[in-house]
C-alpha cells in the first residue's frame, strides 16, 4: 500500500510516515486551528438583494437594508474552530500508537498480578494446615472409633468387667530335660558316629583301582535298543548295573560265579531308588560319611560309585547312564549333595 502525500514530500515518494512525523502533523495542524491571521479577519462587505429571498427558511432570513457589522480582530480571535480530524494513515502495523500504550512499570505491576494471587491461594490453606497440626498430633491415635473420637480426658478411662478378674493364666505343662538324659543322648550320638566310622573304615580294605571305565559289557544293547539283562541281573549300562559290577569286583569276583546278583543284593527292587530301602531290609550299614568302594544314593533314581575322597568336603564318583547317556561318567560333588552312603554288603 502506498501513502499518497504532497509532492515533494517523504509521503509523495511513496514512504510511509513515521509515528513521529504524524505526532508532529497532528500538533502543527492543531496550532494552526487554534490561531487566526487578523489579516483574514477583515471587515467583509455583505451586498444587500433587492427583495427578501423567500426560499430561506425563518431562521435565517435576511432582512433586506440590514448592514451584517463588521468582525473585529479581538472577537475572532475568540473564535476558536473544532481542530480538523486527522486522516489515519493506513499502516501494516498493528500495535497501538506509542503514547497510548501502558509504561513498562505498570506492564510489570500488571504480569506480576497472577502469581500475587496464586501465592496468596496457597498460602492460605498452607496457614490452616499448620494451625491444625498440633492438635492432630497430641490426638490419640490408633484403637477404636469411639475411644479415638472421645476427649483425651475420657478415652484414658477403661472400665473392666468383674468376670475378667477371675480368668486365670494356664500354662502348658511340660517338664525339662534332665541333665542325665542329655548327657545319655550325646553318648549314644557318639557311639553311632564311632561304629558309623569303623565300619567305613573296614570297608575300605578292599583293593581299589585306578579309575577309568572297567565295565565289561560298555557296547551291549540297553532295554530302549532291546537289549536283555547282564549277567548281574540289571539292564545293560546302567547305573546299577555298573554299581553291581564295581561291588563284585571289589569282592574279588570279576566273572563267573558272581558274588552279588540282583537276587542277593537288591532283591526288593532294581531301580537306583530301591537300593537304600533293600540295604535296611537286610540290616546292612549306612552312613553319611563316604567312604572309598560305598555307593552313593540320592533323592532321583541314580545310584553311583565313590572312587575318591580327597578330604575337602567333596566325594569323587563314577557312574553309568548319568542323564541318561548309558556311558561311563565320573564327577565331583559335595558330600552334602549324597543322600546316603550304603557300605559295600560283606
Amino acid at each position: 500500500m502506498t501513502f499518497s502525500g504532497p509532492a515533494g514530500s517523504p509521503e509523495g515518494d511513496g514512504a510511509l510516515p513515521t509515528r513521529r512525523e504524524l505526532r508532529a502533523r497532528r500538533e502543527a495542524e492543531a496550532l494552526a486551528a487554534e490561531t487566526v491571521e487578523p489579516s483574514a479577519l477583515a471587515p467583509v462587505p455583505v451586498p444587500v438583494p433587492p427583495t427578501p429571498i423567500a426560499s430561506v427558511s425563518p431562521d435565517l432570513a435576511v432582512v433586506v437594508g440590514t448592514a451584517v457589522p463588521a468582525i473585529t480582530p479581538d472577537a475572532a480571535a475568540r473564535v476558536r474552530r473544532p481542530p480538523a480530524r486527522p486522516a489515519r494513515p493506513r499502516t501494516r502495523s498493528t500495535l497501538p500508537p506509542l503514547d497510548s500504550r501502558p509504561p513498562a512499570a505498570a506492564r510489570r505491576r500488571a504480569s506480576r498480578k497472577p502469581l500475587a494471587k496464586m501465592v496468596t491461594l496457597l498460602a492460605i490453606p498452607a496457614i490452616f494446615l499448620t494451625t491444625a497440626l498440633p492438635a492432630y498430633a497430641f490426638a490419640p491415635q490408633g484403637g477404636s472409633t469411639a475411644i479415638t473420637a472421645q476427649p483425651s480426658g475420657e478415652a484414658q478411662r477403661v472400665s473392666v468387667a468383674a468376670a475378667a478378674v477371675a480368668v486365670s493364666i494356664v500354662g502348658d505343662a511340660f517338664s525339662s530335660t534332665s541333665q542325665a538324659e542329655i548327657d545319655e543322648i550325646e553318648a549314644r550320638r557318639l557311639a553311632e558316629d564311632a561304629a558309623e566310622r569303623s565300619a567305613a573304615a573296614g570297608f575300605a580294605v578292599y583293593g581299589i583301582r585306578a579309575e577309568g571305565d572297567d565295565y565289561p559289557w560298555p557296547t551291549a544293547a540297553t532295554d530302549d535298543q532291546g537289549g536283555g539283562l547282564s549277567p548281574l541281573g540289571y539292564y545293560y549300562r546302567e547305573c546299577v548295573d555298573f554299581v553291581a559290577w564295581r561291588l563284585n569286583r571289589d569282592a574279588g569276583a570279576s566273572g563267573s560265579p558272581w558274588k552279588w546278583t540282583w537276587g542277593n543284593l537288591t532283591p526288593g527292587g532294581g531301580n537306583g531308588d530301591a537300593w537304600a530301602r533293600n540295604w535296611a531290609a537286610k540290616g546292612r550299614p549306612t552312613g553319611t560319611t563316604p567312604v572309598v568302594g560305598a555307593v552313593a544314593t540320592f533323592n532321583y533314581n541314580h545310584v553311583a560309585y565313590v572312587q575318591l575322597v580327597p578330604g575337602d568336603g567333596t566325594v569323587v564318583l563314577e557312574e553309568y547312564n548319568w542323564m541318561g547317556s548309558h556311558a561311563y561318567h565320573t564327577r565331583t560333588v559335595p558330600i552334602s549333595a549324597v543322600k546316603l552312603f550304603l557300605y559295600p554288603p560283606s
